[in-house]
């Protein structure tokens, strides 16, 4: 397929993610495919050659989205022909294979800054504006030294002057203004935090299996813009 020369990407703070249009031109094997259950809850990235495997062994149930990459095999001895594999942008596969968030009701995703700050949507929580990764910083809403916790529901994208400025303080103690409520996101909303390029048909697919109430759904609608 070709290149990505020309991609089209909307603003981002991080430039290891972007959601992006699919060029006319095709796109480049540092694609991830979507992966779903049968039942089309997603489950996973995954890269070309774990695609291809997937096809190969009959994995497949069902395909969605457009098609990504077109992989070329070797030649059939008896019709001369090449073997050409399309791989879609979202694939639903056979099996049982577990979507913890919806086998676990109490799952919680795991939490680091790469996603916090995704979840956030690279926005200080404090001051409101957007910033490069490297000028974030987690903030505990409540502070370890007030009996505060590490997880989603307790911290915050900050940038690293708002967070000094807060230090062990809460938001009311410092007189700080927090913009939004931390939320633990659902794994579907876990699923696209870890995505990096990823595609408008896959954003659209998992916009569709985020709560109604998501704040994910503004947030990823302004990305998409």
């Amino acid at each position: 397929m070709a290149s990505l020369d020309g991609e089209s990407r909307p603003q981002s703070s991080d430039d290891d993610f972007a959601i992006v249009a699919r060029p006319a031109g095709g796109v480049s094997l540092q694609h991830h495919v979507l992966r779903t259950d049968v039942s089309g809850m997603p489950l996973e990235w995954i890269d070309y050659r774990e695609a291809a495997r997937l096809y190969h062994q009959d994995q497949i149930a069902y395909t969605c989205g457009t098609p990504i990459f077109r992989l070329y095999g070797g030649i059939n001895a008896r019709s001369g022909r090449r073997t050409v594999l399309e791989v879609n942008s979202i694939v639903a596969t056979l099996g049982q294979a577990g979507n913890p968030g919806h086998l676990r009701q109490d799952y919680v995703p795991p939490l680091n800054n790469q996603t916090l700050f995704r979840r956030d949507a690279y926005l200080c929580l404090y001051c409101g504006q957007r910033f490069l990764t490297r000028e974030l910083s987690r903030d505990h809403v409540r502070p370890f030294s007030q009996g505060g916790r590490d997880g989603w529901n307790n911290v915050v994208t900050a940038c690293r002057r708002c967070n000094n400025f807060k230090a062990w303080r809460t938001p009311e103690q410092a007189r700080m203004q927090l913009l939004a409520v931390p939320f633990t996101p659902t794994y579907a909303e876990y699923i696209f935090l870890k995505g990096r390029r990823v595609l408008f048909d896959q954003m659209e697919y998992l916009l569709a299996h985020f709560p109604r109430s998501s704040p994910l759904h503004r947030r990823v609608r302004d990305l998409m813009a």
